[in-house]
């Protein structure tokens, strides 16, 4: 194989890699959003567990994170605003990649 083939190939593999750490982070991003929402609305901890995995649910209706925000302000935006909603979304993101990189 020529170095461009092994270049390439290399390539190939960091960008799948990268894909899937990202497709985890989100999923874990979400779930820390619904395990955070659930506790605004009072939920014990296996009602917690149950909404925490409808939150991970919702993200795979479109691309992007709309779908997510939507989710969580029909459900808690009685209970938080849209800008505490979209900074603990963000917040969530840094510590669910940040537990990805410990794993690592």
């Amino acid at each position: 194989m020529s170095s461009f083939d092994d270049r390439e190939n290399a390539f190939e593999n960091k960008f799948a890699h990268e894909a899937e750490m990202q497709f985890k982070a989100e999923a874990r991003r979400n779930k820390l959003l619904g395990l955070w929402a659930a506790d605004l609305m009072g939920k014990d901890a296996d009602a917690a567990a149950d909404y925490a995995k409808e939150v991970v649910k919702a993200d795979f209706e479109e691309a992007g994170d709309e779908d997510v925000y939507r989710k969580l302000f029909a459900d808690v935006g009685h209970l938080a605003n849209e800008a505490t909603i979209r900074a603990k979304m963000t917040e969530l993101m840094a510590v669910a990649k940040a537990q990805l990189m410990d794993e690592a």
